[in-house]
């Protein structure tokens, strides 16, 4: 990859302010996936990719004083931003560590949980993290994923032309650094694969009107990934600029449906 971090979005200040964003967006479904999982008073939970904020601040409500949050990150501005976060707010039971999800140098089966999300879809060989996270929970512990499945990335209505063409960009771009897309339907399997037992998948798809933050998540994407993009010839500068402004105006307008891409929570336990 050229002496590229893998991360498929990269960590411009603006992918920082998006994912710290996101952590509010998703708040609630990872609630309702955290209750599934049974988290309490005491438990040792690992969130892998945490990036700056992640579920860190919801798990650490869970587990209470006698429990224990570790985050691992792999981006040193990152791990820097989210050890702020657990500062500013408090949050006594975390800790940040910077590390490869896929060998964090953790103890074996050291962990009640281990949760991770939208990770998989933005990185080559997501296997290799759920073999990890595998390796971190004590027997009869949970491993809890989060993911998107883009069949499109977002759905729209009416078809734009330019929307698919910048579907067909990042997919080759993807394609090109071995990141699936796709990850969020196959997560089930690979957690059967890796030895996890009943399995249960809720998958999840949400609406976004005019004035709704997740709207544009698309153009965001695009933003960050465009030198990515001409650096590899997939596109040149002018056409690039002539697409995100046709969508942008999309966007804007309010008879355009706009909804997620199709988003996948699966878990299991080992």
């Amino acid at each position: 990859m050229s002496g590229r971090d893998p991360y498929f979005l990269g960590y411009s200040e603006d992918e920082q302010v998006r994912l710290e964003r996101q952590a509010s967006e998703f708040a609630a479904d990872s609630e309702w996936l955290f209750d599934r999982l049974g988290i309490g008073d005491g438990a040792r939970v690992l969130e892998v990719g945490c990036g700056p904020r992640g579920c860190l601040d919801l798990l650490s409500r869970r587990v209470g004083p006698t429990g224990r949050v570790i985050g691992v990150e792999r981006n040193a501005e990152e791990v820097e931003r989210a050890r702020r976060f657990v500062a500013e707010q408090g949050l006594a039971n975390v800790d940040v560590v910077h590390g490869d999800a896929r060998d964090t140098g953790l103890p074996k089966a050291a962990f009640d949980v281990a949760t991770a999300r939208l990770v998989l879809v933005n990185v080559p060989q997501p296997e290799q993290i759920v073999a990890e996270m595998v390796r971190l929970v004590r027997p009869g512990g949970m491993v809890a994923l989060h993911e998107a499945d883009c069949v499109g990335h977002q759905m729209f209505d009416p078809p734009l032309p330019a929307c698919e063409r910048l579907f067909e960009l990042l997919n080759r771009y993807s394609e090109r650094h071995g990141i699936d897309r796709f990850i969020g339907r196959k997560v089930p399997r690979l957690l059967r694969q890796m030895g996890m037992r009943e399995v249960q998948v809720r998958p999840l798809l949400h609406a976004y009107p005019p004035g709704h933050e997740r709207r544009s998540v698309l153009l965001d994407f695009v933003r960050n990934v465009r030198e990515r993009l001409l650096d590899v010839h997939l596109a040149d500068a002018a056409e690039l600029d002539a697409l995100m402004a046709a969508l942008k105006r999309y966007l804007d307008d309010s008879e355009t449906e706009v909804y997620s891409a199709v988003l996948v929570q699966a878990w299991g336990r080992a």
